[in-house]
């Protein structure tokens, strides 16, 4: 019997190789497909929940160790936002502005994603607008900002 030549080896491993990549291919496909819908409907929950100070809403949605950058150069934690729902008196129906997201992207790699949008803030005296950036983490299969940038957009 007649040895296999290295170029069989070689031919073979290619083979494999090509076989596993389109498999995780279409599975990491329909993966983050899936993971989009997930942060697209995780974002307009935390806004809805954001538009009446839902405490539990920010707690689902921050991570325990974010860093947030708001849009007047201000740099807080989880905790500080907490705290500061906390501490806040709930507000009368119509004082808090009405969020809402406009132009949303969504990437994902893996277990981290980036969600960039236009964040709109209707309230009595008029719209504010602010480009948003998060970067989430899917911590046991549980998806959280641990990063956020905020920017506002000059009228």
């Amino acid at each position: 019997m007649s040895k296999p030549s290295p170029m069989n080896y070689l031919s073979f491993i290619v083979l494999v190789i090509a076989l596993l990549t389109s498999c995780s291919t279409e599975q990491s496909s329909d993966t983050t497909e899936s993971d989009e819908i997930l942060l697209e409907n995780l974002l307009n929950e935390f806004l809805d929940g954001a538009s009446s100070n839902d405490t539990e809403m920010h707690d689902r949605f921050w991570a325990e160790d974010l860093v947030y950058t708001g849009s007047a150069g201000n740099r807080i934690t989880k905790e500080d936002i907490m705290t500061g729902l906390d501490e806040a008196e709930q507000p009368a129906e119509g004082e808090t502005p009405r969020y809402g997201a406009e132009d949303v992207q969504i990437k994902v790699y893996y277990d981290a994603a980036i969600v960039a949008f236009r964040l709109t803030a209707d309230a009595i005296d008029g719209r504010t607008e602010y480009y948003n950036t998060g970067t989430f983490l899917k911590r046991d299969g549980v998806w959280r900002a641990v990063a956020w940038q905020a920017t506002r957009i000059p009228e």
